[in-house]
């Protein structure tokens, strides 16, 4: 991260952490083609009732995860190695605790939760089922998020590809035992997904004991450092918060969506996976430039940091377009993959070519906010969401919705908000960068 030519560096660097990412939702789509093609359209909107909700309540503490890399990365770079121990024996310690918390609240809320957001009665038993199972596998999920965190600290993105890879077959090979033999519903592909994380968890724990680096884990030695888990908040939290922000504006759209019918609903979980996969390639050059400007910020090589800004918006915004192409072209025979009614797959396609379309704003928003994290302003970011997107977006839900009560009006709103949190974040970043560079003539950068 701190040597050789920035680009190239970075390709090699955020390419198989969008593949472990895309590969991971390929996986999770088998999850939604094997119940929209052997249980039903009632199981695929199931399913799909419960993916922005599940985004909400985890995603403050993934957020803590990309602090973990942030902090991380910055030691590394400053060479303070006992920081970078404490720091990892902290995080995997909190990811553990966050993972209990979760599938208690998850099995709790589930009721209550799924009613309010207007899920159709007669699905609303298997959502139930599928979002508990689910959750029981939080701390799988959670021990992942940050083991993973901590390897892209150092800028290893390749085993957890290598190890994703493995439990995708695991998962794939358990939803068709599960579904197709034992006849199991929306029961069996959560199970699945559960079993294969908790294969992808402990491989990377494994990993990480046996790490001759700075990184190693000891369990034995797993105990939270105030200190670190405070610098580890500081970025975390507001990357968690902006997570739940998305995820909160998109758990009101799902509500909207609820509120079209079944057949709607289970066009837009089939729509979900182009997104997903599309964003994988956006949040990929996100986390690259978080890593690289992390690193090269603490071992104080300004002159590299511009660079990395550079290089990450530019190859982060081609990327994403060039591999969102494919998806909006075959729209139509992507869908069908997930489920054969035709009246699902036009949903589907209404949604990929409004929303895949532009999804290298997005891209742009991942890396700005990433840029301003490592920066030291991780506030900002979050701020500018709370505003721009999901105020943009609730305003439409009860306002333009309203009046214009159809699958395409809702969905513009995603285009709406990006584009106004794509300049705010623009104009943010300029004045951070202004009052950075002047810190740095003036000697008071404090990393």
């Amino acid at each position: 991260m701190q040597e050789g030519p920035v680009g190239i560096n970075m390709i090699k660097f955020a390419i198989p952490l969008a593949l472990t990412s895309i590969l991971q939702q390929l996986f999770n789509s088998a999850d939604v083609a094997i119940a929209g093609h052997y249980v039903g359209s009632d199981a695929l909107a199931s399913v799909g009732a419960n993916s922005s909700l599940i985004n909400l309540l985890i995603n403050l503490f993934v957020g803590l995860s990309v602090g973990s890399n942030v902090i991380i990365a910055r030691l590394i770079g400053m060479k303070d190695f006992d920081g970078v121990r404490k720091s990892v024996h902290t995080s995997i310690l909190v990811a553990l605790l966050a993972g209990i918390f979760l599938a208690i609240v998850g099995w709790i809320c589930a009721v209550p939760i799924l009613t309010a957001l207007n899920t159709p009665q007669e699905i609303l038993s298997q959502a139930v089922l599928y979002m508990r199972i689910y959750f029981l596998g939080m701390p799988f999920t959670m021990l992942y998020n940050f083991a993973s965190a901590i390897l892209r600290s150092k800028g290893d993105t390749k085993r957890p590809l290598i190890v994703l890879t493995i439990s995708g077959v695991i998962n794939v090979a358990l939803n068709l035992l599960f579904v197709c033999t034992f006849s199991m519903g929306v029961d069996g592909v959560a199970l699945a997904t559960v079993c294969a994380t908790a294969f992808s968890s402990i491989v990377l724990i494994v990993l990480l004991c046996k790490e001759n680096s700075p990184i190693h884990l000891d369990l034995k030695q797993l105990k939270i450092h105030k200190k670190y888990l405070g610098k580890i908040a500081q970025v975390g939290i507001p990357a968690g918060v902006q997570g739940m922000v998305f995820s909160f504006s998109n758990v009101m759209i799902q509500s909207g969506i609820n509120s079209l019918g079944k057949i709607a609903m289970a066009g837009a979980t089939t729509a979900l996976n182009a997104e997903y996969f599309t964003y994988y390639m956006a949040a990929a050059f996100g986390h690259a430039a978080t890593s690289f400007l992390s690193q090269n910020y603490g071992a104080k090589n300004y002159q590299r940091c511009k660079i990395v800004i550079k290089k990450a918006l530019l190859l982060g915004t081609v990327f994403t377009l060039v591999w969102s192409l494919p998806y909006i072209i075959f729209a139509s025979e992507f869908s069908s993959m997930y489920s054969p009614e035709k009246e699902v797959i036009d949903y589907a396609v209404i949604r990929i070519q409004l929303i895949v379309t532009f999804q290298c704003i997005n891209a742009a928003i991942e890396i700005f906010s990433g840029i301003l994290r490592s920066l030291g302003y991780s506030v900002v970011p979050t701020i500018i969401c709370i505003i721009a997107i999901c105020g943009t977006r609730l305003v439409w839900l009860f306002t333009i919705f309203r009046i214009y009560h159809t699958f395409e009006c809702l969905h513009t709103c995603y285009i709406a908000s990006w584009a106004i949190t794509c300049i705010a974040l623009t104009i943010a970043f300029v004045i951070v960068r202004k009052k950075t560079y002047a810190r740095v003539e003036q000697g008071n950068v404090n990393c």
